[in-house]
Protein backbone atom coordinates (compact mmCIF):
# COMPACT_ATOMS: atom_id res chain seq x y z
CA UNK A 1 0.00 0.00 0.00
CA UNK A 2 1.46 3.38 -1.04
CA UNK A 3 2.28 5.94 1.65
CA UNK A 4 0.30 9.22 1.54
CA UNK A 5 2.38 12.30 2.26
CA UNK A 6 1.25 15.34 4.28
CA UNK A 7 1.48 17.53 1.17
CA UNK A 8 -0.89 15.22 -0.71
CA UNK A 9 -3.35 15.31 2.20
CA UNK A 10 -3.13 19.12 2.23
CA UNK A 11 -3.73 19.34 -1.53
CA UNK A 12 -6.74 17.04 -1.20
CA UNK A 13 -8.23 19.25 1.53
CA UNK A 14 -7.72 22.37 -0.61
CA UNK A 15 -9.39 20.70 -3.60
CA UNK A 16 -12.32 19.72 -1.38
CA UNK A 17 -12.67 23.29 -0.13
CA UNK A 18 -12.67 24.61 -3.69
CA UNK A 19 -15.54 22.31 -4.56
CA UNK A 20 -17.72 23.64 -1.72
CA UNK A 21 -20.32 26.19 -2.88
CA UNK A 22 -19.58 29.80 -1.99
CA UNK A 23 -21.79 31.72 0.41
CA UNK A 24 -23.52 34.85 -0.97
CA UNK A 25 -21.04 37.03 0.93
CA UNK A 26 -18.08 35.16 -0.57
CA UNK A 27 -19.59 35.38 -4.05
CA UNK A 28 -20.07 39.12 -3.63
CA UNK A 29 -16.48 39.62 -2.49
CA UNK A 30 -15.27 37.66 -5.50
CA UNK A 31 -17.37 39.89 -7.79
CA UNK A 32 -15.93 43.00 -6.15
CA UNK A 33 -12.38 41.72 -6.68
CA UNK A 34 -13.18 41.08 -10.34
CA UNK A 35 -14.58 44.61 -10.73
CA UNK A 36 -11.49 46.04 -9.07
CA UNK A 37 -9.52 44.10 -11.65
CA UNK A 38 -11.40 45.83 -14.46
CA UNK A 39 -14.22 43.38 -15.24
CA UNK A 40 -17.30 45.46 -16.06
CA UNK A 41 -19.57 42.41 -16.35
CA UNK A 42 -18.96 41.61 -12.68
CA UNK A 43 -20.23 45.06 -11.70
CA UNK A 44 -23.35 44.56 -13.80
CA UNK A 45 -24.04 41.45 -11.73
CA UNK A 46 -23.61 43.42 -8.50
CA UNK A 47 -26.02 46.06 -9.83
CA UNK A 48 -28.64 43.42 -10.62
CA UNK A 49 -28.42 42.25 -7.00
CA UNK A 50 -28.67 45.66 -5.36
CA UNK A 51 -30.45 48.05 -7.74
CA UNK A 52 -33.94 47.37 -6.30
CA UNK A 53 -32.87 48.36 -2.80
CA UNK A 54 -30.96 51.38 -4.08
CA UNK A 55 -34.05 52.61 -5.92
CA UNK A 56 -36.24 51.95 -2.89
CA UNK A 57 -33.97 53.88 -0.52
CA UNK A 58 -33.50 56.80 -2.92
CA UNK A 59 -37.23 56.87 -3.65
CA UNK A 60 -38.04 57.13 0.04
CA UNK A 61 -35.56 59.93 0.67
CA UNK A 62 -36.63 61.93 -2.39
CA UNK A 63 -40.34 61.22 -1.99
CA UNK A 64 -42.28 62.43 -5.04
CA UNK A 65 -39.22 63.63 -6.95
CA UNK A 66 -39.01 62.90 -10.66
CA UNK A 67 -35.23 62.55 -10.29
CA UNK A 68 -35.24 59.33 -8.24
CA UNK A 69 -33.93 57.14 -11.06
CA UNK A 70 -31.29 59.71 -12.04
CA UNK A 71 -29.98 59.96 -8.47
CA UNK A 72 -29.96 56.16 -8.11
CA UNK A 73 -28.03 55.80 -11.39
CA UNK A 74 -25.60 58.48 -10.25
CA UNK A 75 -24.99 56.56 -7.01
CA UNK A 76 -24.35 53.34 -8.93
CA UNK A 77 -21.95 55.15 -11.26
CA UNK A 78 -20.09 56.77 -8.37
CA UNK A 79 -19.75 53.39 -6.67
CA UNK A 80 -18.28 51.91 -9.85
CA UNK A 81 -15.66 54.62 -10.23
CA UNK A 82 -14.79 54.44 -6.51
CA UNK A 83 -14.72 50.67 -6.12
CA UNK A 84 -10.93 50.41 -6.26
CA UNK A 85 -10.89 52.25 -2.92
CA UNK A 86 -13.42 49.86 -1.37
CA UNK A 87 -11.46 47.77 1.15
CA UNK A 88 -14.20 45.18 1.85
CA UNK A 89 -14.13 45.77 5.60
CA UNK A 90 -17.92 46.12 5.30
CA UNK A 91 -20.37 44.43 2.94
CA UNK A 92 -20.46 45.88 -0.57
CA UNK A 93 -24.20 46.52 -0.24
CA UNK A 94 -23.72 48.58 2.93
CA UNK A 95 -21.03 50.65 1.21
CA UNK A 96 -23.23 51.12 -1.86
CA UNK A 97 -26.31 52.21 0.11
CA UNK A 98 -24.20 54.72 2.01
CA UNK A 99 -23.15 56.26 -1.31
CA UNK A 100 -26.81 56.33 -2.41
CA UNK A 101 -27.98 58.07 0.77
CA UNK A 102 -25.17 60.64 0.50
CA UNK A 103 -26.18 61.31 -3.11
CA UNK A 104 -29.71 62.01 -1.86
CA UNK A 105 -28.50 64.48 0.76
CA UNK A 106 -26.39 66.25 -1.89
CA UNK A 107 -29.40 66.41 -4.21
CA UNK A 108 -31.62 67.88 -1.50
CA UNK A 109 -29.02 70.46 -0.51
CA UNK A 110 -28.60 71.57 -4.12
CA UNK A 111 -32.33 71.76 -4.70
CA UNK A 112 -32.90 73.29 -1.27
CA UNK A 113 -35.90 70.98 -0.95
CA UNK A 114 -37.73 70.77 2.33
CA UNK A 115 -39.71 67.52 2.51
CA UNK A 116 -41.63 68.14 5.72
CA UNK A 117 -45.43 68.34 5.48
CA UNK A 118 -47.53 69.75 8.31
CA UNK A 119 -51.23 69.73 9.16
CA UNK A 120 -51.55 73.42 8.32
CA UNK A 121 -50.34 72.73 4.77
CA UNK A 122 -53.20 70.34 4.06
CA UNK A 123 -56.35 71.30 2.26
CA UNK A 124 -59.86 70.36 3.43
CA UNK A 125 -60.08 67.88 0.56
CA UNK A 126 -56.87 66.16 1.72
CA UNK A 127 -58.23 65.98 5.27
CA UNK A 128 -61.41 64.39 3.94
CA UNK A 129 -59.31 61.75 2.20
CA UNK A 130 -57.43 61.05 5.41
CA UNK A 131 -60.75 60.76 7.22
CA UNK A 132 -61.50 57.70 5.09
CA UNK A 133 -58.37 55.83 6.23
CA UNK A 134 -58.94 53.00 8.75
CA UNK A 135 -57.94 53.66 12.35
CA UNK A 136 -56.07 50.40 12.85
CA UNK A 137 -53.63 50.76 9.95
CA UNK A 138 -50.45 52.56 8.95
CA UNK A 139 -50.75 51.42 5.35
CA UNK A 140 -51.11 47.63 5.69
CA UNK A 141 -53.86 46.97 3.20
CA UNK A 142 -56.60 44.57 4.20
CA UNK A 143 -57.99 42.09 1.68
CA UNK A 144 -61.39 43.74 1.56
CA UNK A 145 -60.00 47.17 0.67
CA UNK A 146 -60.09 48.36 -2.89
CA UNK A 147 -57.28 50.08 -4.77
CA UNK A 148 -58.41 53.61 -3.91
CA UNK A 149 -58.35 52.86 -0.19
CA UNK A 150 -54.82 51.49 -0.47
CA UNK A 151 -53.75 54.67 -2.24
CA UNK A 152 -55.26 56.75 0.57
CA UNK A 153 -53.43 54.66 3.15
CA UNK A 154 -50.15 55.18 1.33
CA UNK A 155 -50.77 58.92 1.24
CA UNK A 156 -51.47 58.89 4.97
CA UNK A 157 -48.24 57.02 5.71
CA UNK A 158 -46.27 59.44 3.52
CA UNK A 159 -47.75 62.44 5.32
CA UNK A 160 -47.02 60.97 8.73
CA UNK A 161 -43.45 60.19 7.70
CA UNK A 162 -43.17 63.71 6.31
CA UNK A 163 -43.43 65.13 9.82
CA UNK A 164 -40.22 63.37 10.88
CA UNK A 165 -36.69 64.57 10.30
CA UNK A 166 -35.35 63.30 7.00
CA UNK A 167 -32.79 61.02 8.65
CA UNK A 168 -35.50 59.51 10.86
CA UNK A 169 -37.68 58.92 7.79
CA UNK A 170 -34.97 57.01 5.99
CA UNK A 171 -34.08 55.02 9.11
CA UNK A 172 -37.68 53.88 9.55
CA UNK A 173 -38.04 52.92 5.90
CA UNK A 174 -34.72 51.08 5.88
CA UNK A 175 -35.64 49.14 9.01
CA UNK A 176 -39.37 48.47 8.57
CA UNK A 177 -39.73 48.34 4.78
CA UNK A 178 -36.35 47.33 3.35
CA UNK A 179 -35.28 45.09 6.24
CA UNK A 180 -31.89 46.61 7.05
CA UNK A 181 -30.42 45.71 10.44
CA UNK A 182 -29.68 48.47 12.97
CA UNK A 183 -25.97 47.75 12.43
CA UNK A 184 -26.29 48.32 8.68
CA UNK A 185 -28.32 51.50 9.21
CA UNK A 186 -25.71 52.82 11.63
CA UNK A 187 -22.89 52.19 9.18
CA UNK A 188 -24.75 53.72 6.25
CA UNK A 189 -25.80 56.86 8.18
CA UNK A 190 -22.61 57.19 10.27
CA UNK A 191 -24.43 56.61 13.57
CA UNK A 192 -23.64 54.18 16.37
CA UNK A 193 -26.05 51.31 16.95
CA UNK A 194 -27.46 52.70 20.21
CA UNK A 195 -28.24 56.03 18.54
CA UNK A 196 -30.06 54.21 15.73
CA UNK A 197 -32.13 52.22 18.25
CA UNK A 198 -33.06 55.33 20.24
CA UNK A 199 -33.97 57.36 17.15
CA UNK A 200 -36.06 54.52 15.74
CA UNK A 201 -37.91 54.19 19.04
CA UNK A 202 -38.61 57.94 19.21
CA UNK A 203 -39.59 58.13 15.53
CA UNK A 204 -42.13 55.32 15.97
CA UNK A 205 -43.52 57.14 19.00
CA UNK A 206 -43.90 60.38 17.04
CA UNK A 207 -45.67 58.53 14.24
CA UNK A 208 -48.16 57.03 16.66
CA UNK A 209 -48.75 60.40 18.36
CA UNK A 210 -49.25 62.18 15.02
CA UNK A 211 -51.70 59.49 13.94
CA UNK A 212 -53.71 59.82 17.16
CA UNK A 213 -53.92 63.58 16.79
CA UNK A 214 -55.22 63.23 13.25
CA UNK A 215 -57.83 60.72 14.35
CA UNK A 216 -58.97 63.04 17.13
CA UNK A 217 -59.73 65.68 14.50
CA UNK A 218 -62.01 63.37 12.53
CA UNK A 219 -65.22 64.08 14.53
CA UNK A 220 -64.64 67.84 14.24
CA UNK A 221 -64.13 67.52 10.50
CA UNK A 222 -67.30 65.46 10.08
CA UNK A 223 -69.33 67.95 12.18
CA UNK A 224 -68.04 70.82 10.05
CA UNK A 225 -68.97 69.03 6.84
CA UNK A 226 -72.44 68.22 8.19
CA UNK A 227 -73.00 71.83 9.20
CA UNK A 228 -71.97 73.01 5.76
CA UNK A 229 -74.42 70.62 4.07
CA UNK A 230 -77.25 71.73 6.44
CA UNK A 231 -76.67 75.39 5.66
CA UNK A 232 -76.80 74.66 1.93
CA UNK A 233 -80.12 72.84 2.27
CA UNK A 234 -81.82 75.71 4.13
Amino acid sequence: MANVTNSEISRGAEDGNRNEPQTPAETEKELVRRVQGGEVEAYEELVRTHQHRVLAVVGRVLRGSEDVEDVAQQALAKAYFSIRRFDMRSAFGTWLYKIAVNECWDYLRKKKVRRLVYESDMSEEQLRKMDAAPEDSFGAAQHKEDASRRVEQRQLVDRLLGQLEEKDQIMLVMKEVEGFSVEEIGEILDLNVNTVKVRLFRARGRLVESYRKRMQKRPALRDGLRQGRSEKSV
